[in-house]
C-alpha cells in the first residue's frame, strides 16, 4: 500500500547498516518500538530490493531520493518516498539520515517579471518534463522529472538517456529520441515497467517532440511523461476478463475448468497466487450439499496456479481436502454473496493465518501482502470458494480487482457447474449400462474367456454395445456381441432390453438363425412402441436397431454355429498362427424384418482363438475399416501371452486416442471335453432297452466314482430313454458328460418337445418329467438338425 509519510520521520543507520535512531514517526509508520528495531540490521525492515539509482548513490556517499519498499510490523507492505543524507560518525565513518520528503517546486526569483510565466509553468508542471539538444543529451527537466528518474538535474545536466540510466528500457527510449531529432516528427511510446526511482512498476504514457526554430530546423526535443498506470490497469482487467470468456470452460471437465480460471488470473498478471477449492460433493461430480451452519465444511484444492513454480507458497497439496473450521474466515465469505478484500494485518485474517504454523510462514516468507476470498456460486448453488493472493504484484487489491475477480468467478462456476453436471450425468449413464453388462465370467470348460470394454470418451451419450456369455446345456456356451445403433441413456436401456431377450432364448437352446429372428421380431416391436409414430403406428419407424452376433460352441464336438445381423464378422485365430475373418453371411440389421439370417458351423481345433468385436474397434475418425481390419489382423497374428495380454496389444494397436464409440472386444481360447468325461451309447427302439441304459449309466458312474449319483441317474435315465421310445423315433441316443455337473441327455428323432404337466389321481402316464424335474437340478430341451434332444444336470456328489 501506498504509506504517508510523518513529517517527523527520522531513522539513522550507521555505517554497518544497524539503525541506531528510530524516531516517532518512524513508529508511526512502520509499528515497530525503538526497542525492537535499534540495533538491528536496517535490511529487516525491506521489503523489496531498493531501486538501482538509490543504491548506486548509496555506494557512491552521495544524497539519494527515491520510492523504498518496507516490511510493517503487521507483516504488510509499505511504499515511501525517503530520502537519504550521508553524514559522519566521530570517527569518520558514513551514515545515513533517513528522512522522508515530497516533491518541492522552485521558488520564483526575486525578480519575478524576470522570469517568463512559460519557465514557471515548465518547473511546476505536475508531469515529467524534459528537454534535450539537437545531440539528445538533457538541458533542463522538471522537479517532477527528477522525482522519476532518481537524480537531480546537475547529475544529468549534458548527458543522453543511456548515459545518465545505461539499462533496459532506455536504450530504446534513446533511439527514439534520436528518431524524433532525425525526422522532426512526434512519437507517442507507451512503456510499463519500473523507473529508477521507483520500486513498483508504473505505465507511463510519453510524447517525444521536436521542438523546431522560426525556420523550421530542428533545434532539440521535448519528453513529456503522463503516469497511465490506473488506465493500464483498466485495460488489463479488461483484457482478463475477455481471455476469461474465451478459455474458462473450454472442456466438460470439473478439474480442468478450475485449472483454466487459476492460469486465466495468473496469465494475465491478476493474481500471483490463485487457489480453487471446491465442495468435496463437486469435485466429485454429485449434487452439492447445502452449508451446514455448525459444522466444519470439508473442500478439495481442486486446482492452484502461481506465478512460482511449483507453487511454494501454498500450504495444502492440488488434489488433497482441507476443512473449514466453524467460524473461520473462508466458511464465512463461503456462505456470503459476495466476495471480500483483506491484508494480512485484517484480524479475521490474521487469525485464520496464525491458526495453521504452515501458513503462518508461508505469509511471512513470501510477503503476501493482499488477498481476496470470493465465493463460486453458479444457479443459486454454492460451490467452492477462490482465492487470489499478491505477493510479487506490489499494488493490493482495489475495489475495482475485487469486481473483477467477483465476474471472472462468476463466469467459471457455471463452466464448473455445467462440467459437474455432465460428469453427473456420463456417471449415472455409465452405471447403467455397466449394470447391465456381466459383473463377472463364468466359469467354462468350453473355453476361456477375456474382455475389454471401453465406453466412449465423448460426452455423457454412451452407446449401447453389449456382450455377454452364456452357458448352455451339453457344456456348451454361447457368446454373444451386439451394438444398439445410437448412443445415451435410450440405447443402454435397448440393450438391456435385448441382452435380456437373448439369455431367454438362449435358455430355450434356439440354434442362432432362430434366435436372431426372434431378436428380430423383438426390435420391430420396440420400435413401434418407441419410435415417433408410436400411437397407431403399423410400421416401424427406424429409430430403434441393433447388430448382433451369436456363436455356440460345443467341446465335445468341437463345432461352433454362428450367425450374425449386420455386424463385423469374427475372426479365427488357428493355433498355428493363421488369422483370418470367418466367412459368414452378414444378414441383416435387427429391425429390418422379413429377411433370413444364416448360420454356419465351423470345426475348430483345440486352442484356437475366436475374437468377437463392435464396430468401434476398428473404425476411427484417422483410418477406414479397411486398414482397421489390417491392424486387427496383425495384432491377433502374434498370439503370444494370455488373452488379457492379447487384448491389451489389440487395443494399443487399433487406438490412438480415447474412442469415438463404444468398443467391445471378447477373445475366446476353445477347449475339448476330455473324451474321459462323455460316454455315447446308441439305443435300439425296443423297450428292452431301458433297463439295458440304466446298467450302462451305472456301471459309467461307477467308472467315475460317482457311486452316490447313481440312484438319481438311473431314474432320470429310464424316463428319459423311455419317454424317447414312447414318443419319439429312431435313432435314438444315450449321452452322459461329466463336467462341473453331472449332465444326462437323450436324444431322439423326432422334433416334438415334451411339455412338463401334472397327472392326475387316475393318469397311467405324465409322471416322468416331473419326476426328472424333482431329481435334476436343471432341465430342459433343444432341437437338433435330426430331432431333439432332453438334458437333464445333477451336482456332482461333494468330494468327487
Amino acid at each position: 500500500m501506498e504509506g504517508r509519510v510523518p513529517e517527523d520521520l527520522a531513522v539513522v543507520v550507521d555505517a554497518d547498516g544497524v539503525i541506531s535512531v528510530w524516531s516517532d514517526g518512524a513508529r508511526r509508520l512502520l509499528g515497530h518500538e525503538p526497542a525492537e528495531v535499534v540495533g538491528r540490521p536496517a535490511d529487516d525492515l525491506l521489503a523489496a530490493r531498493l531501486p538501482e539509482s538509490t543504491r548506486r548513490h548509496a555506494a557512491e556517499g552521495r544524497r539519494w531520493a527515491g520510492e523504498v519498499a518496507l516490511r510493517h510490523r503487521d507483516g504488510n507492505r509499505v511504499v515511501v518516498r525517503l530520502q537519504g543524507t550521508p553524514m559522519l560518525d566521530g570517527r569518520g565513518r558514513r551514515l545515513w539520515l533517513v528522512t522522508g520528503t515530497a516533491p518541492v517546486y522552485p521558488a520564483a526569483p526575486v525578480d519575478r517579471a524576470a522570469l517568463p510565466l512559460w519557465d514557471l509553468t515548465l518547473a511546476q508542471l505536475p508531469v515529467p518534463v524534459a528537454v534535450y539538444d539537437r545531440d539528445a543529451r538533457l538541458v533542463a527537466a522538471n522537479e517532477m522529472m527528477t522525482e522519476v528518474m532518481g537524480r537531480s538535474v546537475e547529475e544529468m545536466k549534458g548527458l543522453t538517456l543511456w548515459e545518465i540510466e545505461p539499462n533496459p528500457p532506455f536504450d530504446s527510449y534513446d533511439r527514439l529520441q534520436r528518431e524524433v531529432l532525425r525526422t522532426g516528427e512526434l512519437i507517442f511510446h507507451e512503456e510499463h515497467g519500473k523507473a529508477p526511482g521507483e520500486t513498483r512498476p508504473h505505465a507511463w504514457s510519453m510524447f517525444m517532440s521536436p521542438l523546431k526554430d522560426e525556420t523550421g530546423a530542428v533545434r532539440g526535443m521535448s519528453a513529456t511523461v503522463f503516469d497511465t498506470t490506473e488506465q493500464y490497469w483498466a485495460r488489463r482487467r479488461l483484457a482478463v476478463l475477455n481471455e476469461a470468456s474465451l478459455r474458462i470452460g473450454s472442456t466438460l471437465d470439473v478439474t480442468r475448468t478450475a485449472e483454466e480460471l487459476a492460469e486465466v488470473a495468473v496469465a494475465g498478471g491478476f493474481a500471483d497466487f490463485v487457489a480453487v477449492d471446491l465442495l468435496e460433493s463437486v469435485a466429485l461430480g454429485e449434487e452439492p450439499e447445502p452449508l451446514p451452519p455448525d459444522r466444519p465444511v470439508t473442500v478439495r484444492r481442486t486446482a492452484q496456479l502461481s506465478v512460482l513454480e511449483g507453487c511454494p507458497e501454498s500450504v495444502v497439496a492440488a488434489g488433497a481436502s482441507t476443512p473449514y473450521p466453524v467460524g473461520t474466515l473462508p466458511l464465512r465469505t463461503l456462505a456470503a454473496d459476495r466476495g471480500a478484500r483483506h491484508r494480512p494485518g485484517d484480524p479475521e485474517l490474521r487469525e485464520w493465518i496464525t491458526a495453521s504454523p504452515g501458513r503462518a510462514e508461508s505469509v511471512s516468507r513470501f510477503m503476501m501482502h493482499s488477498v481476496m476470498m470470493v465465493p463460486l456460486r453458479a444457479r443459486g448453488v454454492t460451490l467452492g470458494l477462490v482465492h487470489f493472493l499478491r505477493h510479487r504484484t506490489p499494488d493490493p487489491f482495489s475495489e475495482d480487482d475485487l469486481l473483477l475477480a467477483e465476474d471472472i468467478v462468476a463466469r467459471a462456476a457455471v463452466s464448473v457447474d455445467n462440467a459437474r453436471r455432465f460428469t453427473r450425468e456420463r456417471r449415472t449413464a455409465l452405471a447403467l449400462q455397466r449394470s447391465l453388462l456381466p459383473e463377472r465370467l463364468p466359469d467354462l470348460a468350453a473355453m476361456d474367456i477375456a474382455y475389454r470394454y471401453l465406453p466412449t470418451g465423448a460426452g455423457a451419450d454412451i452407446g449401447g454395445d453389449w456382450f455377454d456369455v452364456i452357458p448352455l446345456s451339453g457344456a456348451r456356451v454361447a457368446l454373444v456381441v451386439g451394438d444398439v445403433v445410437g448412443h445415451g441413456i435410450q440405447a443402454s436401456a435397448t440393450m438391456g432390453r435385448l441382452r435380456t431377450a437373448v439369455r431367454t432364448l438362449a435358455d430355450v437352446d434356439l440354434a442362432p438363425d432362430e434366435l436372431l429372428t426372434q431378436l428380430d421380431d423383438l426390435v420391430i416391436r420396440l420400435d413401434r412402441e418407441e419410435g415417433p409414430e408410436a400411437r397407431g403406428a403399423q410400421e416401424a419407424s427406424g429409430q430403434v436397431g441393433a447388430t448382433c452376433l451369436y456363436a455356440v460352441y460345443d467341446p465335445v464336438s468341437r463345432r461352433c454355429t454362428m450367425a450374425r445381423a449386420g455386424h463385423p464378422p469374427p475372426v479365427l485365430v488357428t493355433p498355428d498362427g493363421g488369422v483370418r475373418f470367418l466367412d459368414l453371411p452378414a444378414g441383416p440389421p435387427l429391425g429390418l424384418g422379413g429377411l433370413p439370417f444364416e448360420a454356419v458351423e465351423v470345426q475348430l481345433e483345440e486352442n484356437s482363438l475366436l475374437a468377437l468385436y463392435t464396430d468401434g474397434l476398428i473404425e476411427a475418425p484417422d483410418h477406414d475399416i479397411e486398414i482397421g481390419t489390417a491392424l486387427l489382423r496383425d495384432a491377433l497374428g502374434d498370439f503370444g501371452g494370455t488373452l488379457d495380454e492379447t487384448c491389451e496389444r489389440v487395443l494399443r494397436t487399433l487406438l490412438t486416442g480415447r474412442p469415438d464409440d463404444d468398443i467391445v472386444l471378447m477373445l475366446a481360447r476353445t477347449a475339448v471335453l476330455d473324451p474321459g468325461k462323455v460316454r455315447t451309447w446308441r439305443l435300439p427302439p425296443d423297450p428292452a432297452a431301458v433297463a439295458r441304459a440304466r446298467k450302462m449309466a451305472g456301471d459309467q458312474l461307477a467308472e467315475w466314482g460317482l457311486a452316490e449319483a447313481e440312484f438319481a441317474t438311473e431314474l432320470i435315465v429310464s424316463e428319459l430313454v423311455t419317454n424317447a421310445l414312447r414318443y419319439g423315433g429312431a435313432p435314438i441316443e444315450l449321452r452322459l458328460i461329466r463336467d462341473s455337473t453331472l449332465i444326462c441327455e437323450v436324444s431322439d428323432g423326432s422334433s416334438t418337445a415334451p411339455h412338463l404337466r401334472r397327472a392326475r389321481v387316475f393318469d397311467e402316464g405324465g409322471r416322468g418329467l416331473l419326476l426328472v424335474a424333482q431329481l435334476a437340478e436343471r432341465w430342459g430341451t433343444r432341437q437338433t438338425a435330426t430331432g431333439k434332444t432332453i438334458w437333464a444336470e445333477q451336482p456332482l456328489p461333494p468330494g468327487s
